[in-house]
């Protein structure tokens, strides 16, 4: 994963905690965990890919590229069910796919609304500037029923002076 240092000036990015879905010398595309919004993700998804959701679950910011986009990480009991695993059993589902008995094949579901997207190279250069802190991603992240939490979590997590980092306020000169 991703988590935005302090010094991020990207204002999609601030305090933001990403998952890596691809990176690769072509680029990299990930999506940002803690952004919900306050959409129902059941009442903006076409069927049956609606029935794969509970009608509490958000649909999430993943990020400044192509906004209507959609794209969804879930559990899946058989990863060989996923389009492409992300981290133990959670893939992306594949919208052209077989979905109509995806529901019993899935636990939990997380609707993302565009993405992060990186040119070749540029994200090497942003990590090289400080803008991003890699932290091992763990499966409960992505499903993180407390998103708000999320980046302080993760960074105390990495621990050493990263949890220093975790307990800054938001503008540090209002301290």
């Amino acid at each position: 994963m991703l988590v935005a240092a302090p010094t991020q000036v990207d204002p999609h990015f601030r305090r933001a905690v990403l998952v890596m879905l691809e990176h690769s010398k072509d680029g990299a595309l990930g999506l940002v965990l803690n952004q919900p919004t306050e959409i129902q993700a059941a009442d903006a998804l076409p069927d049956p890919l609606c029935e794969l959701v509970p009608d509490t679950e958000l649909i999430h910011v993943g990020g400044p590229v192509q906004p209507t986009a959609v794209i969804i990480l879930a559990e899946f009991d058989t990863p060989e069910r996923a389009a492409g695993l992300v981290i133990d059993r959670i893939g992306v589902v594949d919208p052209d796919g077989a979905i109509d008995d995806l529901s019993e094949h899935v636990g939990e579901v997380r609707v993302f609304s565009g993405y992060a997207g990186w040119a070749p190279g540029q994200l090497e250069a942003e990590i090289e500037q400080g803008a991003w802190i890699d932290v091992a991603a763990i499966a409960q992240d992505i499903f993180t029923g407390t998103p708000e939490r999320l980046w302080r979590e993760v960074l105390e997590r990495k621990g050493g002076t990263f949890r220093l980092i975790a307990r800054m306020p938001e503008d540090p000169s209002l301290n």
